[in-house]
C-alpha cells in the first residue's frame, strides 16, 4: 500500500485562539467578572477585526447594554465585524454600521429600524448577508455563521457563570451553545450578580465572560393588545375564523401572530365559540407568547397548554400561578424558548394564521416593501406546510383534496387582512414591493414571507377563500379576487365566476357562514379593556404604564 503523506498540524487552533484572546482578559476581569465600568476595554480584548459576533436581539428581549457598549469601541481597534442578528430592533445596531465598527449583517427581522436599514443599505454603509426566517439563522449559526463571540442578556448569574434567564430564556440558550462549543467567547449581560440562582438555566462551564448592566435589559411588550383599540370589523373577520376554518377543519393545536385580527379571535372564544357549542372541541394546545387576550379563554377553559416563544411584561404573576397551562419552572417562573418554539409551531401545530403588508394575485406575500427593509422574523417557519410532517391530525387530513394512497394532508396557513392598510394602501396588489427591494439589495432571491403555494385560507371582511379546493391557478386567483373588495386585484374579479366559487365552497361571505354582519359588535368581545383583562386575571395580570387607562 502507497504510504500519504499526511504534513503535520494543530487540531486546536480555535481552542488557542480563544485562550490568548482570555489572557487579554487578566488585567480587566475578576474572575468570570467584567466590572461594569469596564465592558467597553473588555469587549476591545475580546473581539477582533473580522469576527462573527451574534448579538442577542431578538423581538423582545434585547442585549442593550452590551450593544451600546460594542457601538463605542474604537473602530480603527475592532472593525469590519459580521454581525448577525434575529431582529435589528435598537438604533445602536446600525449605528456599528454608520462608525464602520460593522460591515455586514445576517437577520430576520428589521421592524423599528426597517426604514433606516433601507437607506443604509442604499448609501453603501452595509452589506446584507441574507434575510432569514428565525430557525434558518438558528441553524445557519450550527453550520457555516458559527459565531466568534457572543453577547446575550439573562436576569441573574452567580460567580461560576451560572445565568438565570428567568421569563425570557428566548432563543440564549441556542445562542450561547453555538458560540461556546466551537471555542467562541460567550459574555452576558445580567440585571443582577447573586450568592444563589432561583434554577440553573445556563450552565457557567458555557460562559466566559458576565458583566452586571447598568440597566436591566431591555424587554418589549410587543404581544400587548388593548381590547379597547379592536374594531368590528375585526370581529367580523374573527367570526368567520372561528365558524369558517377553526369550527370547520377541527383545529386543536395553533399558533397566533401580532395584532387586533387575532387578538379579537382569542377575545371572542369564550363568547361567540361558547354559543357555537366549541369548548373542549377546538384551540386547546398553543405555541405563542403570553397574549393577555387569551386570558378569558384560559379563565373559562378553553385552553389545556401554551408554549412560548418568550414572556411578556407583565404576565409573570399570573402565568406563575397558572403552572397548569404553561411551561414553568419549580421557582414559578415561564420557561420559554424561542428555538423550540419555532420548531413546535411549524411541525406541531394544526395552524398559522397571521397577517402581511401585500399580497399578489398567486397568493404570495411579504412585509418587505418600498422604502422599509423589514424582513419577516418566523412567519415564514410557521407560515409554510413542513413536507417532513408525518403526524396526522383531524385538521392536517381534512386538507386531504385526492383519492390516491399516497395523498397526505397539510398544516392549514391562513392569512388574515384588510383589504386595505392605514392611508388607504391596498394590501392586495398587483406586483410585490418585495422584488424591486430584492433586485436593489442585491438579494439572490426575492424576499417572499409566505409563499403563495403554502397558504390554505385567506380572509378579508369580505370573505374567506379556501384556497386549497382551487382546482387551477386561474380558480385560484379568481377566488382571491373574489375576497379582494376594491384593491387592484379585486378589480379583476368575475362576479359569475365568484358566484360559482360560493356554490362549490371554494369562496365563502359572512351569510354563507351564517354570520350577520351587524351582529359583529364590540359587546361579543370577553374583554373590552385591559383594565378588563385585568380583572379576569384576579388582578395577576400587571400590564406596563402606557397601557393602564386607570
Amino acid at each position: 500500500m502507497n504510504k500519504i503523506y499526511r504534513e503535520k498540524r494543530s487540531w486546536r487552533t480555535r481552542r488557542d485562539r480563544k485562550a490568548k484572546r482570555i489572557e487579554h482578559m487578566k488585567q480587566i476581569a475578576k474572575g468570570k467578572i467584567i466590572p461594569t465600568e469596564k465592558i467597553v476595554e473588555a469587549l476591545t480584548a475580546l473581539i477582533f477585526p473580522g469576527d462573527r459576533v451574534v448579538i442577542e436581539g431578538n423581538n423582545q428581549k434585547q442585549a442593550s447594554f452590551l450593544s451600546k457598549a460594542l457601538s463605542q469601541v474604537n473602530p480603527e481597534k475592532v472593525n469590519g465585524l459580521h454581525i448577525i442578528m434575529s431582529s435589528v430592533s435598537r438604533p445602536e445596531h446600525l449605528d456599528l454600521f454608520e462608525k464602520g465598527i460593522a460591515r455586514k449583517i445576517d437577520f430576520s427581522y428589521a421592524g423599528p429600524q426597517s426604514l433606516r436599514m433601507s437607506q443604509m443599505l442604499e448609501d453603501g454603509k452595509l452589506v446584507i448577508g441574507e434575510i432569514h426566517t428565525y430557525l434558518e439563522l438558528y441553524g445557519r449559526l450550527f453550520i457555516d455563521l458559527t459565531p466568534s463571540v457572543a453577547l446575550v442578556a439573562a436576569d441573574k448569574a452567580d460567580a461560576s457563570g451560572n445565568l438565570y434567564t428567568g421569563p425570557n430564556t428566548e432563543e440564549t440558550p441556542t445562542l450561547v451553545e453555538a458560540t461556546a462549543f466551537r471555542d467562541g467567547i460567550v459574555i452576558a449581560q445580567v440585571n443582577e450578580l447573586a450568592d444563589e440562582l432561583p434554577r440553573v438555566d445556563i450552565p457557567g462551564s458555557w460562559i466566559d465572560f458576565v458583566v452586571a448592566a447598568d440597566h436591566p435589559y431591555e424587554l418589549e411588550p410587543l404581544f400587548t393588545r388593548d381590547p379597547r383599540l379592536i374594531t368590528e370589523i375585526q370581529i367580523l373577520m374573527a367570526m368567520m375564523v372561528i365558524k369558517g376554518i377553526y369550527e370547520r377543519h377541527n383545529i386543536q393545536s395553533l399558533n397566533h401572530g401580532i395584532g387586533f385580527n387575532t387578538a379579537a379571535i382569542e377575545l371572542l372564544l369564550p363568547t361567540y365559540g361558547e354559543s357555537l357549542g366549541l369548548k373542549g372541541k377546538i384551540c386547546k394546545h398553543w405555541a405563542l407568547n403570553p397574549h393577555p387576550t387569551l386570558i378569558p379563554a384560559i379563565e373559562t377553559g378553553w385552553v389545556e397548554s401554551i408554549h412560548c416563544f418568550g414572556g411578556e411584561v407583565g404576565m409573570e404573576k399570573y402565568i406563575a400561578a397558572r403552572p397548569d397551562i404553561f411551561f414553568t419552572g419549580k421557582d414559578g417562573n415561564l420557561r420559554s424558548n424561542r428555538t423550540l418554539s419555532q420548531v413546535a409551531g411549524q411541525y406541531a401545530v394544526d395552524l398559522f394564521i397571521g397577517s402581511t403588508l401585500q399580497i399578489d394575485r398567486d397568493g404570495n406575500s411579504s412585509t418587505v416593501t418600498n422604502g422599509r427593509l423589514a424582513g419577516f422574523g418566523g412567519a415564514p417557519n410557521m407560515g409554510h406546510d413542513p413536507r417532513g410532517r408525518r403526524h396526522s391530525s383531524p385538521a392536517w387530513l381534512d386538507m386531504i383534496t385526492s383519492d390516491h394512497p399516497a395523498a397526505k394532508g397539510r398544516k392549514l396557513v391562513v392569512q388574515m387582512v384588510e383589504t386595505f392598510q392605514k392611508g388607504n394602501r391596498p394590501v392586495f396588489v398587483e406586483s410585490l414591493d418585495a422584488i424591486e427591494v430584492g433586485r436593489s439589495a442585491r438579494l439572490a432571491t426575492t424576499p417572499i414571507m409566505i409563499y403563495g403555494e403554502d397558504v390554505t385560507h385567506i380572509v378579508t371582511e369580505e370573505g374567506i377563500a379556501y384556497l386549497y379546493k382551487a382546482s387551477s391557478l386561474e380558480e385560484r386567483r379568481q377566488a382571491i379576487a373574489a375576497i379582494a373588495g376594491v384593491t387592484p386585484i379585486g378589480l379583476e374579479r368575475d362576479p359569475r365566476k365568484t358566484e360559482q366559487l360560493r356554490r362549490d365552497g371554494v369562496v365563502a361571505f359572512p351569510e354563507d357562514l351564517g354570520i350577520r354582519r351587524t351582529d359583529a359588535k364590540r359587546s361579543l368581545l370577553a374583554a373590552k379593556s385591559i383594565e378588563e383583562l385585568v380583572e379576569w386575571s384576579e388582578g395577576l395580570y400587571e400590564p406596563p404604564a402606557r397601557f393602564r387607562s386607570w
